[in-house]
């Protein structure tokens, strides 16, 4: 017994980054957590600059759930901005979900994103979604979806790759709370809509 045992971190909670997103029902809660070291090492690796670095070491994983078959994934990545150094703007929020993504980038072909932006309170969401098929299997479809928002503490992206139309739809009717804001679901309707003047 002379080795050391190292005591693992306790988990982030969503309530650590300001926000609350539970697991819809029938969804499986999973430890993305445990497979983040792995992730990151390799997104370091590909990183292009000291400041990506640092997102990358910073960012957590306090949601993480899959469901059915073809299974679908829906997760939570967190920056806090006390680790990151710095605070982000919404200006970032692009490049963050970019980056937020990258995971299932590496499995998937993805094609035609369109993007959105919308209010929850207020917070101001950005959103992308896209077309897409696990590598080297054009004819299982998938879509991938992306909202992402600033919270006081950090910025927050939330993620599903869903198999079909009733995970995508589960995904974006679960209620969230912002800083202490209700919201009764993460992606209303009108997400994608163009605004006058846009």
């Amino acid at each position: 017994m002379g080795q050391q045992q190292q005591v693992p971190l306790p988990a982030p909670t969503p309530d650590d980054f300001g926000f609350e997103y539970h697991v819809p029902s029938g969804w499986d809660a999973i430890d993305a957590q445990s497979t983040l070291p792995e992730v990151k090492a390799q997104q370091s690796a590909n990183a292009k600059t000291d400041e990506e670095k640092k997102e990358i070491a910073c960012i957590q994983v306090p949601v993480s759930a899959r469901k059915g078959q073809p299974p679908s994934f829906l997760a939570t990545m967190a920056l806090p901005f006390d680790c990151f150094g710095q605070i982000m703007t919404e200006k970032d929020l692009p490049g963050f979900a970019e980056g937020a993504s990258e995971g299932p980038r590496a499995f998937f072909d993805f094609s035609d994103p369109t993007f959105g932006s919308y209010k929850l309170g207020d917070h101001s969401m950005w959103i992308e979604r896209a077309k897409g098929n696990p590598k080297g299997h054009p004819e299982m479809g998938y879509t991938l979806e992306v909202a992402c928002s600033l919270l006081k503490r950090a910025a927050v992206c939330w993620m599903t790759v869903a198999g079909d139309e009733a995970s995508l739809k589960q995904f974006e009717g679960t209620a969230v709370t912002l800083d202490g804001d209700f919201n009764a679901e993460l992606v209303p309707a009108n997400a994608f809509e163009k605004k006058p003047g846009m």
